[in-house]
């Protein structure tokens, strides 16, 4: 057989590519491609004529390869016998790794400049370099096995992405990286609408193929936080790749939806396929455990000012055709990118968006517990019902945790192998307003009777553990914390069998016993705080007290020398002066005496929950009254005094009102705080109706 020199010669890395093609094409068509593609060793000099026979096949590829070099490319091979090794030496120092079938590998030195070029968006080179290596257009070009149009989707350079897409064919596009990403799955993640619409155009099928054992592209945009994009791909995505694989990638689509507030998609795909609210997405979580989590998305996690409130419940949405019209409400709405001037436009967006996100939320979940109430329990088992219920429960999840238990009361037990149920974990983490449900059971003598299996709590010792800090993080002060976690176990105690209040837990301890133990860090809090707070009071009550004191024997005017009466006795204003002086002497003293009653008290338990709120209540209130019943009389003396130089009194008085206005800011919000806590009708609706 006879060989003939290959006109290309191989100089370095820029013609790599072309040689590398009619270099493999010539031994192919001489029958010597087989020994640089072999993967096995070569025969032994034992076999005689098999070594002989491969010897010869292989020095004529390797003089191929040798004579179509250049003198720097032969240099690295001259002491080769291997064709094979000698094939591999010059893919690997001129291509950046080792070819170990023969094949031009992605992530080569020949295409940094194609990458280059489509990294920094320069079409007119990476179009030239196309031109002289067309076979590169489906190649893997970087070391991560990304094609030309993973580099320019994930650069977002849209007008290079339309161009690949027309030179490339709609099989290419489905290529995946070495993370598992198509080009749409790049361009999904990263949010960008005209690429994934591009990408589409040339092959629907891209719209299903999913990352190696993970989400497909509709996922990722969603995960991402884009949620235009997101509907658009969910638009074009099929229920059957939805449903396939018991709705793995439906639910994750489900889940994730949810967590991420697209919830009309959500909605949707659960009237489409209901069973995915029990399906379990990729991680393993369900749609209604990520719905559990959202408490903002329902009307007892906000909290409005009255205006506010008035326009959200003017907001009216009845039908699913509303949502669409809401919508585009929303969006005609100014508000987005406001400066301050149009914070309040920004402000009646957000309200709209909110009664949207309701809206859809409350659909959601009636159609899910429709779907609920009549599962079997290994049907909710898997979809994670128990978990969802127990988890909305510690999030304060009110409407979640109703609109369930309203569906099947059984579900009030959201562990029935702990014995626990809604309303130990409510307790637990001080949610009123779910615990208030227990008002409207037959059965919640047993309830509270309940004991877990682990610890052998009933619902009266979950009362008597510490609630979690970030239900106390709402109480000011460590005496009100203490006030209502006695609130609380009273309240429990109140509906609790007698037999209740002697169990012992696993620790040997009562419920009163576990209060008192658990509580007796908060308790010293509360005695400080308490202390502090009474003896700077005590100091502003007793300051008061001597001025006031001192003021009726130094009046403004002076007295008459002749009969020792003021001078002022008959003017109007001087009667207020009095009036006000012995106004703000009497509740100043007052005040004093009932900080004082605080500072010498017991500090036992019982007195938090009334005793020393109500002196508090007093001292400061009386407080606040002397402040301002002196400034009356310091006003008062003023005015009399300088009543014709009004260019001086006048902002002497205001300058003199600003440190007591601030004390009064200061310390205000804590006594109406207290007046609240003590004195409201009560924390949980005992009113509650029977509610299925």
């Amino acid at each position: 057989m006879e060989t003939k020199p290959v006109l290309e010669v191989l100089d370095d890395e820029d013609n790599y590519l072309e040689w590398s093609v009619r270099v493999k094409t010539y031994l192919m068509a001489q029958d010597l491609w087989d020994i640089v593609e072999a993967t096995n060793e070569p025969p032994t000099p034992k076999n005689e004529a098999a070594f002989k026979a491969w010897r010869k096949m292989n020095a004529m590829a390797l003089h191929v390869i040798q004579v179509s070099c250049g003198p720097d490319t032969f240099s690295d091979i001259m002491e080769i016998t291997s064709a094979r090794n000698a094939w591999e030496t010059l893919a690997e120092n001129l291509t950046g790794e080792s070819d170990k079938k023969g094949n031009i590998n992605g992530g080569v030195k020949i295409y940094d400049k194609l990458n280059e070029a489509l990294k920094i968006g320069d079409w007119n080179a990476a179009k030239e370099f196309l031109k002289l290596h067309p076979n590169a257009i489906s190649a893997k070009i970087t070391g991560r096995d990304k094609t030309a149009v993973h580099v320019a989707a994930e650069a977002g350079h849209v007008h290079i992405v339309e161009e690949l897409v027309e030179l490339t064919s709609a099989e290419n596009l489905g290529i995946k990286d070495d993370m598992g990403y198509t080009a749409l799955a790049w361009a999904a993640s990263n949010g960008n609408y005209r690429i994934a619409e591009c990408l589409l155009g040339k092959n629907k099928d891209l719209i299903g193929i999913a990352v190696n054992a993970g989400p497909i592209p509709v996922v990722l945009a969603l995960y991402n936080g884009h949620l235009e994009l997101g509907r658009y791909l969910y638009v074009l995505t099929p229920l059957e790749i939805l449903e396939a694989n018991n709705g793995t990638d439906g639910a994750s689509l489900l889940y994730t939806a949810i967590s991420n507030k697209a919830l009309d998609i959500a909605l949707d795909l659960v009237r489409r396929c209901p069973d995915l609210a029990f399906a379990r997405a990729r991680h393993g979580g369900s749609a209604l455990l990520a719905l559990s989590f959202m408490r903002d998305c329902f009307p007892s996690g906000i909290r409005l000012v009255f205006w506010k409130r008035w326009i959200y419940s003017s907001i009216h949405i009845q039908s699913a055709c509303a949502i669409e019209e809401l919508r585009l409400t929303v969006q005609k709405l100014p508000g987005n990118g406001c400066n301050d001037k149009d914070t309040s436009a920004s402000g009646i967006k957000h309200l709209y968006e909110m009664k949207l996100a309701h809206f859809l939320s409350n659909e959601l979940l009636r159609c899910m517990t429709e779907v609920i109430s009549i599962a079997n329990h290994q049907q909710r088992v898997a979809g994670r019902v128990y978990d969802a219920i127990l988890r909305a429960t510690k999030e304060g999840n009110f409407e979640f945790v109703f609109e369930i238990v309203k569906a099947d009361p059984h579900l009030v037990w959201c562990n029935v192998k702990n014995s626990r149920n809604i309303f130990s974990a409510a307790v637990h983490h001080r949610h009123a307003k779910i615990f208030s449900l227990i008002y409207g059971l037959d059965m919640k003598k047993t309830l509270v009777d309940s004991v877990d299996s682990f610890y052998q709590n009933n619902l009266l010792h979950m009362a008597g553990m510490l609630a979690p800090s970030t239900s106390l993080n709402d109480i000011p002060g460590a005496a009100l914390q203490m006030q209502r976690e006695l609130q609380w176990f009273k309240e429990v105690e109140s509906i609790a069998p007698p037999k209740v209040l002697a169990y012992l837990n696993k620790e040997g301890l009562t419920p009163r016993e576990f209060f008192t133990e658990n509580h007796e860090d908060m308790r010293k809090d509360g005695e400080q705080w308490m202390k502090d707070t009474a003896t700077s009071c005590t100091v502003v009550g007793a300051l008061i007290v001597t001025i006031m004191f001192a003021a009726v024997f130094t009046v403004p005017g002076g007295n008459d020398q002749n009969n020792g009466f003021p001078i002022f006795l008959h003017k109007k204003l001087f009667m207020v002066f009095i009036v006000a002086d012995a106004l703000s002497l009497f509740s100043s003293s007052t005040s004093v005496l009932m900080f004082l009653g605080i500072l010498t008290s017991r500090y036992a338990e019982e007195d938090f929950l009334e005793s020393l709120p109500r002196k508090m209540i007093i001292g400061l209130s009386t407080l606040f009254f002397s402040i301002a019943a002196m400034m009356t009389a310091f006003s008062t003396a003023l005015f009399l005094m300088l009543h014709e130089q009004s260019w001086i009194f006048k902002p002497v008085i205001c300058l003199a009102s600003i440190p007591i206005t601030l004390f009064v800011l200061m310390q205000f919000p804590l006594l109406i705080d207290m007046a609240k806590s003590t004195y409201r009708p009560g924390i949980f609706d005992r009113k509650m109706k029977r509610w299925f």
